[in-house]
């Protein structure tokens, strides 16, 4: 009797990128762009479609929190001039912007594989209604 192998954890897996099936490939091709498929196992990598949730989850998250928290701090607490803002608060706001990409991607990569996540699909049975509309219709 074989065994399956136990599937890999995307949290530990994505967060490096490394394949979700092997754990051994790597997933991106660039700095956020991901391989076609996977150079050790061959996992196509076409199931994947993490579009813009990355930068979504990083921009309501980090930037938010950094802009608030840290930029305002520094202007309440110390009352800089600009300039003290541009080289002080710019380049905090976008390393804690750009870092996080990469790693969130890879775990939101590996998260679907795990998952098994798919695109919906809307049925096209012509009989079938819009269970959203249908009740508005009636007014």
């Amino acid at each position: 009797m074989t065994t399956r192998p136990q599937p890999l954890s995307p949290m530990k897996t994505g967060i490096r990128g490394l394949c979700p099936r092997c754990g051994q490939g790597r997933i991106f091709d660039g700095f956020l762009k991901l391989k076609p498929k996977c150079e050790v196992c061959g996992l196509d990598n076409g199931f994947a479609d993490p579009a813009t949730g990355t930068a979504f989850f990083v921009n309501s998250f980090t930037f938010i929190l950094v802009a608030v928290v840290l930029c305002v701090w520094i202007e309440i607490a110390l009352s800089p001039s600009l300039w003290v803002h541009v080289l002080l608060s710019l380049p905090i706001l976008l390393m804690a912007c750009v870092l996080p990409l990469r790693p969130l991607k890879g775990w939101l990569v590996n998260s679907q594989f795990f998952y098994k996540t798919r695109r919906g699909k809307i049925p096209s049975d012509s009989g079938a209604q819009d269970t959203a509309t249908s009740g508005a219709d009636k007014g």
